[in-house]
Formats: C-alpha cells, structure tokens, sequence
C-alpha cells in the first residue's frame, strides 16, 4: 500500500523515455505567444494582464537594478504555475513534487542574488552577518547563525514548495481512495468523503497557485537585499 501510494511521484517513463520532459514542456504550450494585431482574443489578454500586475507588485519594492529580473522571475512564476495545475489532473505527474527540481531551480537563483551582492556592494552584503551594535561576546556566534541561515535559504524554497505539493497529492489520494472503497459498503461515508474530496481540490488548486507566488517573492525578497 505504501509503495503504491508513494509510487505516484516516481517519475514515469515510456520506452525509457522520461515522460517528466513532456510534464516541463507542457505549460509552455499553455501560454500562447501575444499577437501584433490591434485587439486580442480574451486568453491573451488575461495573460497579458497577470503579467503586468505580477511583474508591478514583485519589483515595485526593488531598486532599479533589480528590474532585470523582471523577465526571469515573471518566467519562472508562469512555469510554476501552470506545472503546479497541471499536475492536479487525472493521470498526470507533477514535476515540482521532486525535491531535485525545486533545488535545481532555488539553489542557482538564490546563489545568482548573492553573487550579484558580492559584486555590486560587497561591505552591506557582508553587513548582513554582523548586525552593527552586536556585542563583542555574541560576534563569532552570530557570524556562524548567519551563515547558516543564508546557506539554509535555497534549501528552504526547494523543500517547502516540494512538502506543500507532496501533502496536497497524498491527501488527494487517500480521500479518493477511501471514498472509492466504501462507495458500496457505506454510500454516506463515501458521499462525505467525496465532497471533502471536491473541497481539498479546490484548497489544491490555491495552495498550486500560491506556492509558487512564494517561491518566486522569496526570491525578489533575495534580490532586494542584494540590490
């Protein structure tokens, strides 16, 4: 039961074809590419509409330099959303419950805020270790803290983006599972548990949509402070 129920993450393959590349492609092909024309269907203006919104109230807070990363992280926000949605239909595999992904994707863009830090203003991003005021005893002690803690950051996007998506899919899981099993045994049950079923789809599809603003506003957060 264990592996059955855990096997849904593993990622499948097709005649030794890893199917997790058509699941990274698959949202690019979602989003159509706006016309030239005076006047747009209703998707791409919708599109272009949560484009402009997103990219204002991400980099309104950052300084001008930082608005280069208006197209990454705008980029990035899209793929994750329409991987995270994609992955709540029926027999789909969703690539963002793999911790590898999530690190491959946090861990070069936080180093990428930091690099750029070192670089451009190297005394405040080493400022940030040592908090001035800081007495002399608690000065090796909260260096290490320091450190630690941004070491810990990449490490943190990748994990709690992976966790929230893991938990949503096994829940999703075992309710349906269980509705399914007691659909002759216990009809009222199982009409309980599918409408629970119905309600966690929906938190789902919010936790889908909201994880990733998180992910990609922690990031602006990064650049900010380096910046």
């Amino acid at each position: 039961m264990t592996l059955n129920l855990f096997s849904q993450f593993a990622s499948p393959t097709l005649l030794g074809i890893p199917l997790i590349l058509i699941a990274l492609t698959a949202p690019w092909l979602l989003f159509p590419t706006p016309c030239s024309r005076w006047t747009s269907n209703r998707l791409v203006t919708i599109q272009t509409w949560f484009t402009k919104t997103f990219t204002k109230e991400i980099f309104s807070p950052i300084n001008s330099p930082g608005h280069k990363w208006a197209l990454i992280l705008t980029s990035l926000m899209i793929f994750l959303i329409g991987t995270n949605l994609l992955g709540l239909l029926p027999y789909t595999f969703t690539p963002t419950t793999q911790l590898s992904l999530n690190l491959g994707l946090a861990i070069p863009m936080w180093l990428a805020t930091v690099a750029i830090g070192l670089r451009n203003q190297l005394t405040t991003s080493l400022g940030h270790f040592l908090p001035e005021g800081t007495p002399a005893l608690l000065i090796p002690i909260l260096i290490v803290i320091e450190t630690i803690s941004l070491f810990i950051r990449p490490l943190a996007l990748g994990i709690r983006l992976t966790a929230n998506l893991t938990a949503g899919h096994l829940l999703i899981q075992l309710i349906s599972t269980a509705s399914l099993t007691m659909l002759f045994t216990s009809p009222l049950v199982s009409s309980l548990a599918f409408l629970t079923l119905l309600l966690l789809t929906i938190l789902e599809i919010a936790v889908a949509m909201i994880q990733a603003y998180v992910f990609v506003l922690l990031l602006s957060l990064y650049l900010q402070e380096n910046t």
